[in-house]
Protein backbone atom coordinates (compact mmCIF):
# COMPACT_ATOMS: atom_id res chain seq x y z
CA UNK A 1 0.00 0.00 0.00
CA UNK A 2 1.78 3.67 -1.07
CA UNK A 3 2.50 5.40 2.43
CA UNK A 4 0.99 8.84 0.76
CA UNK A 5 3.76 10.39 3.17
CA UNK A 6 5.95 12.62 0.44
CA UNK A 7 1.67 14.06 -1.06
CA UNK A 8 1.23 14.65 3.31
CA UNK A 9 4.20 16.81 3.62
CA UNK A 10 3.50 18.49 0.24
CA UNK A 11 0.05 19.27 1.47
CA UNK A 12 2.02 20.82 4.58
CA UNK A 13 3.59 22.96 2.08
CA UNK A 14 0.59 23.98 0.33
CA UNK A 15 -1.01 24.79 3.62
CA UNK A 16 1.87 27.12 4.50
CA UNK A 17 1.19 28.82 1.55
CA UNK A 18 -2.16 29.37 1.96
CA UNK A 19 -1.90 30.44 5.38
CA UNK A 20 0.29 33.06 4.46
CA UNK A 21 -2.17 34.52 1.89
CA UNK A 22 -5.49 34.07 4.07
CA UNK A 23 -3.97 36.05 7.14
CA UNK A 24 -2.32 38.93 4.84
CA UNK A 25 -6.31 39.74 4.45
CA UNK A 26 -7.94 38.57 7.98
CA UNK A 27 -9.46 41.64 9.37
CA UNK A 28 -8.45 44.06 6.30
CA UNK A 29 -10.24 47.18 6.18
CA UNK A 30 -10.53 46.64 2.22
CA UNK A 31 -10.92 42.75 1.81
CA UNK A 32 -13.45 42.62 -1.24
CA UNK A 33 -16.48 40.15 -0.84
CA UNK A 34 -18.45 39.17 -3.32
CA UNK A 35 -21.82 37.05 -3.46
CA UNK A 36 -21.84 33.80 -5.14
CA UNK A 37 -25.04 32.46 -6.86
CA UNK A 38 -25.91 29.81 -3.78
CA UNK A 39 -25.95 33.37 -1.85
CA UNK A 40 -23.18 32.72 0.07
CA UNK A 41 -19.94 34.32 0.68
CA UNK A 42 -16.60 34.42 -1.48
CA UNK A 43 -13.89 36.85 -0.76
CA UNK A 44 -10.82 37.72 -2.57
CA UNK A 45 -8.46 35.99 -0.37
CA UNK A 46 -10.79 32.42 -0.84
CA UNK A 47 -9.89 33.25 -4.80
CA UNK A 48 -6.23 34.07 -3.86
CA UNK A 49 -5.54 30.87 -1.85
CA UNK A 50 -7.05 28.47 -4.51
CA UNK A 51 -4.97 29.88 -7.16
CA UNK A 52 -1.96 29.43 -4.87
CA UNK A 53 -2.82 25.95 -4.26
CA UNK A 54 -3.71 25.03 -7.46
CA UNK A 55 -0.39 26.84 -8.64
CA UNK A 56 1.57 25.03 -6.89
CA UNK A 57 0.02 21.72 -7.54
CA UNK A 58 0.57 21.93 -11.06
CA UNK A 59 4.01 22.64 -10.65
CA UNK A 60 4.50 18.91 -7.94
CA UNK A 61 1.60 17.14 -9.42
CA UNK A 62 0.93 17.89 -13.29
CA UNK A 63 -0.74 14.79 -13.62
CA UNK A 64 -3.42 14.97 -10.87
CA UNK A 65 -7.00 16.11 -10.53
CA UNK A 66 -7.65 19.05 -8.40
CA UNK A 67 -11.45 20.08 -7.75
CA UNK A 68 -11.46 23.34 -5.68
CA UNK A 69 -14.73 25.27 -4.47
CA UNK A 70 -14.05 28.71 -5.99
CA UNK A 71 -13.07 26.79 -9.69
CA UNK A 72 -14.24 23.71 -10.03
CA UNK A 73 -12.59 20.70 -11.12
CA UNK A 74 -9.71 20.87 -13.59
CA UNK A 75 -7.83 17.56 -14.85
CA UNK A 76 -9.05 13.65 -14.55
CA UNK A 77 -7.12 10.57 -13.22
CA UNK A 78 -6.94 8.13 -10.38
CA UNK A 79 -5.98 10.70 -7.88
CA UNK A 80 -7.78 14.07 -6.99
CA UNK A 81 -6.69 17.12 -4.81
CA UNK A 82 -9.80 17.92 -3.37
CA UNK A 83 -9.30 21.79 -2.10
CA UNK A 84 -11.65 24.21 0.43
CA UNK A 85 -9.62 27.40 0.30
CA UNK A 86 -11.38 28.99 3.48
CA UNK A 87 -13.97 27.26 5.28
CA UNK A 88 -16.00 29.17 7.29
CA UNK A 89 -15.98 32.41 5.05
CA UNK A 90 -18.72 33.92 6.95
CA UNK A 91 -16.01 33.92 9.92
CA UNK A 92 -13.56 35.24 8.04
CA UNK A 93 -15.07 38.01 6.56
CA UNK A 94 -16.09 38.77 9.88
CA UNK A 95 -13.10 38.45 11.65
CA UNK A 96 -13.98 35.98 13.94
CA UNK A 97 -10.69 33.85 13.74
CA UNK A 98 -12.32 30.14 13.06
CA UNK A 99 -11.72 29.27 9.58
CA UNK A 100 -9.42 26.90 7.76
CA UNK A 101 -7.64 25.67 4.72
CA UNK A 102 -8.95 22.17 3.93
CA UNK A 103 -6.53 19.85 1.73
CA UNK A 104 -6.96 16.16 0.77
CA UNK A 105 -5.76 13.98 -1.85
CA UNK A 106 -8.54 11.30 -3.34
CA UNK A 107 -7.63 8.35 -4.54
CA UNK A 108 -10.03 6.19 -6.67
CA UNK A 109 -10.19 2.55 -5.26
CA UNK A 110 -13.63 -0.39 -6.30
CA UNK A 111 -15.90 1.94 -3.94
CA UNK A 112 -14.93 5.37 -5.65
CA UNK A 113 -12.74 8.06 -4.55
CA UNK A 114 -11.88 7.74 -0.88
CA UNK A 115 -9.61 10.44 0.91
CA UNK A 116 -5.99 9.20 1.49
CA UNK A 117 -4.31 12.55 3.03
CA UNK A 118 -6.00 15.57 4.72
CA UNK A 119 -4.89 18.68 6.34
CA UNK A 120 -6.61 21.16 7.77
CA UNK A 121 -5.16 24.16 8.62
CA UNK A 122 -6.30 27.41 10.92
CA UNK A 123 -4.09 30.05 11.31
CA UNK A 124 -5.59 32.14 12.99
CA UNK A 125 -6.43 30.30 15.82
CA UNK A 126 -2.75 28.46 15.33
CA UNK A 127 -3.96 24.80 14.69
CA UNK A 128 -3.72 22.37 12.15
CA UNK A 129 -4.56 19.31 12.24
CA UNK A 130 -3.69 16.47 9.46
CA UNK A 131 -3.75 12.30 8.86
CA UNK A 132 -2.39 9.84 6.44
CA UNK A 133 -3.88 6.69 5.50
CA UNK A 134 -2.71 3.75 7.64
CA UNK A 135 -0.60 6.49 9.42
CA UNK A 136 -2.75 8.13 12.07
CA UNK A 137 -4.10 11.43 12.29
CA UNK A 138 -1.86 14.30 14.32
CA UNK A 139 -2.07 17.81 15.53
CA UNK A 140 0.56 20.44 15.85
CA UNK A 141 2.70 23.13 13.77
CA UNK A 142 4.68 20.87 11.80
CA UNK A 143 4.90 17.34 10.78
CA UNK A 144 8.22 17.07 13.09
CA UNK A 145 6.41 18.87 15.72
CA UNK A 146 3.18 16.29 15.95
CA UNK A 147 1.42 14.86 18.49
CA UNK A 148 -0.91 11.99 18.00
CA UNK A 149 -4.78 12.60 18.71
CA UNK A 150 -7.55 10.09 18.90
CA UNK A 151 -11.12 9.70 19.39
CA UNK A 152 -12.85 9.39 22.95
CA UNK A 153 -14.19 6.55 25.07
CA UNK A 154 -17.37 7.72 25.60
CA UNK A 155 -19.65 5.52 24.74
CA UNK A 156 -23.36 6.52 26.56
CA UNK A 157 -25.10 9.32 24.81
CA UNK A 158 -25.84 10.96 28.19
CA UNK A 159 -22.31 11.93 28.78
CA UNK A 160 -21.87 12.89 25.51
CA UNK A 161 -20.38 15.96 24.04
CA UNK A 162 -22.42 16.85 20.54
CA UNK A 163 -21.52 20.09 18.10
CA UNK A 164 -23.30 21.01 15.56
CA UNK A 165 -23.36 24.16 13.20
CA UNK A 166 -27.35 25.50 12.69
CA UNK A 167 -30.40 24.58 13.65
CA UNK A 168 -32.05 26.04 10.06
CA UNK A 169 -30.70 22.90 8.14
CA UNK A 170 -32.23 20.38 9.88
CA UNK A 171 -35.48 22.18 9.93
CA UNK A 172 -35.76 22.45 5.98
CA UNK A 173 -35.32 18.42 6.18
CA UNK A 174 -37.59 17.57 8.48
CA UNK A 175 -34.91 16.33 10.95
CA UNK A 176 -35.25 19.04 13.37
CA UNK A 177 -37.61 17.47 15.67
CA UNK A 178 -35.13 14.22 16.24
CA UNK A 179 -32.24 16.85 16.49
CA UNK A 180 -33.91 18.54 19.65
CA UNK A 181 -34.26 15.13 20.82
CA UNK A 182 -31.06 14.54 20.57
CA UNK A 183 -29.58 17.91 22.39
CA UNK A 184 -32.08 16.81 25.19
CA UNK A 185 -30.63 13.36 26.08
CA UNK A 186 -26.76 14.26 25.62
CA UNK A 187 -24.55 15.85 28.20
CA UNK A 188 -23.99 18.99 26.81
CA UNK A 189 -24.45 20.95 23.25
CA UNK A 190 -22.28 23.68 21.51
CA UNK A 191 -22.54 25.29 18.07
CA UNK A 192 -19.12 25.55 16.85
CA UNK A 193 -19.93 24.97 13.38
CA UNK A 194 -17.58 24.43 9.92
CA UNK A 195 -14.35 22.31 10.47
CA UNK A 196 -13.75 22.42 13.95
CA UNK A 197 -16.57 20.06 15.72
CA UNK A 198 -14.65 17.49 13.20
CA UNK A 199 -11.31 17.89 14.96
CA UNK A 200 -12.48 17.82 18.23
CA UNK A 201 -14.20 14.73 17.46
CA UNK A 202 -10.55 13.51 16.36
CA UNK A 203 -9.11 14.78 19.32
CA UNK A 204 -11.70 13.47 21.77
CA UNK A 205 -12.93 16.36 23.31
CA UNK A 206 -16.44 15.76 21.70
CA UNK A 207 -17.61 12.92 21.17
CA UNK A 208 -20.37 13.41 18.07
CA UNK A 209 -21.07 16.17 15.57
CA UNK A 210 -23.45 16.35 12.40
CA UNK A 211 -23.84 18.85 9.98
CA UNK A 212 -27.09 18.63 7.36
CA UNK A 213 -25.87 19.62 3.69
CA UNK A 214 -22.31 19.49 2.75
CA UNK A 215 -20.27 19.75 -0.08
CA UNK A 216 -17.38 17.09 -0.88
CA UNK A 217 -14.85 20.36 0.11
CA UNK A 218 -16.00 20.51 3.27
CA UNK A 219 -15.77 16.90 4.05
CA UNK A 220 -12.64 15.26 2.24
CA UNK A 221 -10.39 16.15 4.61
CA UNK A 222 -12.10 15.92 7.58
CA UNK A 223 -13.28 12.47 7.02
CA UNK A 224 -9.60 11.17 7.07
CA UNK A 225 -8.45 12.83 10.23
CA UNK A 226 -11.42 11.74 12.20
CA UNK A 227 -11.14 7.68 10.87
CA UNK A 228 -7.82 7.60 11.03
CA UNK A 229 -8.16 9.17 14.60
CA UNK A 230 -10.41 5.70 15.38
CA UNK A 231 -13.60 7.71 14.75
CA UNK A 232 -16.49 7.28 12.10
CA UNK A 233 -17.64 9.46 9.54
CA UNK A 234 -20.09 9.01 7.04
CA UNK A 235 -22.90 10.16 5.29
CA UNK A 236 -26.60 10.67 7.34
CA UNK A 237 -27.81 7.43 5.55
CA UNK A 238 -24.69 5.59 7.23
CA UNK A 239 -22.37 5.77 3.91
CA UNK A 240 -19.20 6.01 4.64
CA UNK A 241 -17.08 8.87 3.69
CA UNK A 242 -17.48 12.32 2.48
CA UNK A 243 -19.68 11.41 -0.62
CA UNK A 244 -23.25 12.15 0.94
CA UNK A 245 -23.86 15.95 0.71
CA UNK A 246 -23.83 15.59 4.87
CA UNK A 247 -22.05 14.03 6.93
CA UNK A 248 -22.24 12.42 10.83
CA UNK A 249 -19.01 12.18 13.05
CA UNK A 250 -18.23 10.42 16.05
CA UNK A 251 -15.80 8.28 18.25
CA UNK A 252 -17.80 5.03 16.53
CA UNK A 253 -18.93 4.30 19.94
CA UNK A 254 -22.07 6.26 19.94
CA UNK A 255 -22.89 6.52 15.75
CA UNK A 256 -25.80 4.50 15.80
CA UNK A 257 -27.09 6.02 17.81
CA UNK A 258 -26.72 9.81 16.50
CA UNK A 259 -28.06 8.49 12.93
CA UNK A 260 -31.20 7.23 14.96
CA UNK A 261 -32.06 10.22 16.33
CA UNK A 262 -30.70 12.14 13.02
CA UNK A 263 -32.87 10.54 10.33
CA UNK A 264 -36.59 10.94 10.24
CA UNK A 265 -38.86 8.53 11.92
CA UNK A 266 -41.74 6.63 10.69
Amino acid sequence: MPDYLDDLRLAHVLADAADAATMDRFKALDLKVETKPDMTPVSEADKAAEELIRGQLQRARPRDAVLGEEYGIEGSGPRRWVIDPIDGTKNYVRGVPVWATLIALMEAGEGGFEPVVGLVSAPAIGRRWWAAKGHGAFTGRSLTSATRIHVSGVGKLEDASFAYSSLSGWEEQGRLDGFLDLTRQVWRTRAYGDFWPYMMVAEGSVDICAEPELSLWDMAANAIVVTEAGGVFTGLDGRPGPHSGNAVASNGLLHDELLGYLNPRQ
